[in-house]
């Protein structure tokens, strides 16, 4: 364990924000497949956190339960922000 008074660098994984994106991507198509609205479907997700919101589709569900609904949130605006730049 290093000393306190060290400052501890945060550094981001772009392994993980490739990982989240791919699973919303998977996670939207096998909505839509399914004939849901993935958007009404995954707000309702990260809102509530109840997994059936989301369709077990092609383990859509399972997919989207490894990530935090707080990182999901994060991808979203992320891109939403690089998309309005």
């Amino acid at each position: 364990m290093g000393k306190i008074s060290n400052t501890q660098y945060f550094r981001f994984n772009l392994d993980a924000e490739i990982r989240v994106k791919d699973i919303l991507d998977a996670v939207y198509d096998a909505m839509e497949e399914k004939g849901y609205n993935p958007i009404n479907q995954i707000v309702g997700y990260i809102m509530s956190g109840d997994p059936t919101y989301i369709t077990s589709h092609k383990n859509a569900r399972s997919m989207i339960m490894k990530v935090e609904r707080d990182e999901l949130v994060e991808e979203l605006l992320k891109d939403y922000i690089r998309h309005k730049a």
